[in-house]
């Protein structure tokens, strides 16, 4: 790390940090939980806790991808105990920040912002519905506790997804609203609970303003980063420039330059957690990575800091697909060197297509897959396509092994 000489006089600005792509990337890696000794102790809620959000999706080829995000940290622990740590304990709910969010319980005061910015729209997502449904909601939940949207009166009119009851559409608004909390989910159903009653007191009763709600935000994104730009920030919990820009000088974190992240490789003004500006050291994770994994779910940063180009397939038509239908990066060594299309098949563990950057990497490869395979209950593991066919009797061999 460098710094650039003050602009002006002595009475100037002070020296701007200036790291190396490089250095960028280890202090990514270990702000992200990837790179050092895993807090075993704190365990998925300290990792929830650290990242600030962690990304929901329906797909579940290995497990699902919240499960996927503490197992890429903290190994193989038990599927079982990252559900628990997650649900019905009281130390979470579910919200949208990134996207479809897990978010630690203490979160709760800072997305106050968000939820009048759903108030003062008034609507959610075109859906309308009259007040009598959105008070029969609140009614029957704070009499009968929580509830699924099935339990309080049905999901859907027909068949299609996306036609929801007018019961659907009140709770969720009512969940945008700050009314209704999700701290719950039952055979991947959202439960459904009052806020007022599933909330702690303490963090119920806050009422922060909107910019002391997105500068801790800010701040709490900028140390699960570690470095980021501007637009990264933005990004992480999906804020607006307006939001964002006003609280960047009073967040606590530093401006620094990053060489190679600029057009044409030149540098590029960044932010960056101050205790991250130390030199990162310790042992990396090798590891296969949910495509939603905060580490990766920026696609223009995975590319800025990696070098890797990576899209999430799963709604690209099969013939159109390169790497597959839920290709996950392989991270090893700090670096993104391959990506994995798994299934499952009873005990096995089918890599349908494997793609590599080097010979160098099927050492890691095996291990990933074969850890993998563990923890998901597989015994076996079956490559089927492999991007370089000259790899597979060293990769078989090691996985035999």
């Amino acid at each position: 790390m460098t710094a650039l000489p003050a602009a002006g006089s002595p009475a100037g600005p002070p020296p701007a940090t200036v790291l190396s792509a490089d250095e960028a990337r280890r202090i990514a890696l270990r702000a992200q939980g990837l790179l050092g000794a895993p807090d075993r102790r704190a365990g998925v809620r300290g990792v929830l806790r650290h990242l600030g959000a962690v990304q929901l999706d329906t797909i579940s080829v290995l497990a699902r991808s919240h499960e996927l995000v503490p197992y890429a940290r903290l190994g193989a622990v038990g599927r079982p105990a990252v559900e628990a740590a997650y649900w019905g304990a009281g130390a979470s709910f579910e919200y949208w920040s990134h996207a479809a969010c897990i978010l630690p319980v203490e979160e709760w005061p800072l997305f106050a912002f968000r939820r009048r910015r759903y108030r003062d729209r008034g609507h959610l997502w075109g859906h309308q519905v009259t007040p009598e449904t959105y008070r029969h909601v609140l009614d029957k939940l704070r009499a009968e506790g929580p509830l699924t949207s099935t339990e309080l009166g049905g999901a859907k009119k027909t068949a299609e997804w996306w036609d929801w009851s007018d019961t659907k559409i009140a709770v969720e608004r009512a969940l945008a609203f700050g009314d209704v909390v999700c701290t719950e989910r039952r055979s991947w159903k959202r439960v459904y609970a009052l806020a007022e009653q599933a909330i702690p007191d303490a963090l119920f009763g806050q009422d922060r303003a909107d910019r002391e709600c997105v500068r801790t935000l800010v701040a709490q994104a900028g140390a699960a980063l570690g470095v980021a730009t501007r637009t990264d920030l933005l990004d992480y919990h999906r804020l607006r420039a307006e939001e964002l820009d006003p609280v960047l000088a009073d967040c606590g974190l530093v401006p620094v330059e990053v060489a190679g992240w600029g057009p044409d490789g030149a540098p590029a003004p960044a932010w960056a957690d101050p205790v991250a500006l130390t030199a990162p050291r310790g042992r990396h994770r090798t590891t296969l990575l949910s495509p939603f994994d905060s580490l990766v779910w920026d696609r223009a940063r995975t590319e800025r800091i990696f070098g890797m180009t990576h899209r999430l397939e799963a709604y690209t038509p099969k013939h159109k697909r390169v790497h597959g239908y839920f290709a996950m990066p392989l991270l090893a060594g700090g670096r993104l060197v391959g990506r994995v299309d798994p299934a499952r098949e009873g005990r096995t563990l089918v890599a349908r297509q494997v793609s590599l950057e080097s010979a160098r990497h099927v050492e890691a490869l095996a291990a990933a897959l074969r850890e993998a395979a563990a923890w998901v209950g597989c015994d076996d593991v079956r490559i089927e396509a492999l991007h370089d066919e000259r790899l597979r009797p060293a990769l078989e061999k090691l996985l035999a092994g």
